[in-house]
């Protein structure tokens, strides 16, 4: 396995090159492979890279691994909002992402775990999937009755009179039966045994890949899922089922799910991409869910409101990506971007680096949702350059726009948010 670890917007090409987060070497079927799969994400409207030329790639803002069939693991990394150069923060900081915005349920096994942040993304989800297999076969895997319908010599369970009267007249003596076997032949322990079995081929950690060995002996009687889409609709969520909860999402990493699309009967190993706007957009509503006084309600990816009517049609729908309601407080609406500010620091520029659509789209969310009046929030990761919020933007006398650092390591706004109407309560 070939191991390649870049950051969103990185470029790859096939000429030999220095190595860094941003820039990186991979091999020419790679190259090709990725050509070819970023062609099949484009036809459902994704773009996963772009193709300068014959020998160069620049990556989108997508984040997590994709292993090419010629050996190459491709990891890609959050473009961490701080001046350090680091793998591993960034690694840790999209561990944590991926945990609180999928409500993954992490077990920590002590220092041994921190150390995987070493490592590519796939031995953390790997260690993760076989530490709640472990713990689900200690509270022992679910047994189903199966119908089975079978020739035998000896009468069990129902006899078929129908296939019966229809034996031919040298197999009379055979009895056509159908009876119930209880088995753990079911849709959840089927998918577990072939993410196991995907784990046990891909896992490069010594410690991952005895556990996933260790494990497979008590799964030998269960046959792999032969179509996992099937299977996961399949997947029972009653309370007797309850103990099953933990694994089911990391089953779903495991066997690919969190791709942009079903590459159905493609190659596509233990891959995971995630759309990093997306991922900082529901990992900062997540927080603020938290925080919000019992009065208040928030909500996310609402539309209700259209940019305009034309022939009594609505055209162009506004999605805030966070919109905070109360019966004794006016709406707020907030927008979260994952882009690097200059601020005031030494990297400032015009207007600090912000984006005019995006003024744009905070100033028709306004007028739509609040009426022309109240308060609208941009929020931007935390950054050396972008610690504290910046002075308010006036729209008019009525509406007010602040543009707010969200600090990631403590996971929270910062500065003049605590002046806020929307947020004194909760401060």
């Amino acid at each position: 396995m070939i191991d390649v670890v870049v950051r969103e917007y990185a470029r790859l090409t096939t000429a030999e090159v220095m190595p860094s987060l941003d820039l990186a070497q991979v091999t020419q079927t790679a190259f090709k492979w990725l050509c070819s799969m970023n062609a099949q994400f484009r036809k459902n409207g994704v773009v996963l890279l772009q193709i300068q030329d014959q020998q160069w790639l620049c990556l989108d803002n997508f984040v997590g691994v994709i292993e090419t069939p010629c050996g190459t693991r491709l990891e890609i990394l959050p473009k961490h909002m701080y001046s350090a150069d680091d793998a591993a923060r960034s690694r840790k900081l999209l561990c944590k992402m991926l945990r609180v915005v999928h409500d993954l349920p992490v077990r920590d096994v002590g220092p041994a775990d921190i150390e995987l942040f070493d490592q590519p993304l796939t031995e953390w989800v790997m260690r993760q999937f076989l530490l709640s297999l472990e713990h689900l076969l200690v509270r022992g895997i679910r047994y189903d009755y199966n119908r089975v319908e079978e020739e035998q010599r000896y009468l069990r369970g129902q006899l078929d009179v129908a296939q019966q009267m229809r034996q031919p007249l040298g197999k009379q003596h055979f009895f056509r039966i159908r009876h119930d076997v209880f088995l753990p032949d079911r849709a959840e322990n089927r998918l577990i045994k072939k993410a196991l079995d995907s784990v046990a081929k891909a896992a490069q950690d010594a410690g991952n890949w005895r556990l996933a060995r260790e494990l497979s002996g008590a799964l030998v009687d269960i046959p792999a899922s032969r179509n996992p889409g099937m299977d996961f609709g399949n997947w029972a969520d009653d309370r007797s089922m309850a103990h099953y909860h933990d694994i089911k999402c990391w089953c779903e990493l495991v066997l690919g799910q969190q791709m942009p699309l079903t590459q159905q009967g493609a190659w596509h190993g233990i891959s995971m991409l995630f759309p990093m706007e997306k991922l900082f957009e529901r990992y900062v509503a997540t927080f603020l869910a938290r925080m919000m006084p019992a009065d208040r309600r928030i909500s996310t990816g609402v539309g209700s409101k259209h940019l305009c009517t034309h022939l009594e049609k609505e055209f162009f729908q506004l999605k805030p990506d966070i919109l905070i309601q109360s019966a004794n407080h006016p709406p707020v609406v907030l927008d979260a971007k994952w882009k690097r500010l200059a601020g005031n620091g030494p990297e400032s520029k015009l207007n600090y680096g912000l984006s005019q659509s995006d003024f744009y789209q905070l100033f028709a969310y306004g007028h739509k949702y609040l009426n022309g009046e109240g308060t609208l929030i941009l929020i931007y990761p935390c950054s050396d350059v972008f610690p504290a919020a910046l002075e308010p933007f006036h729209f008019s006398g009525k509406l007010t726009m602040w543009v707010i650092p969200f600090d990631l390591d403590k996971d929270r706004l910062l500065d003049q948010y605590l002046a806020l109407p929307f947020l004194v309560d909760a401060a």
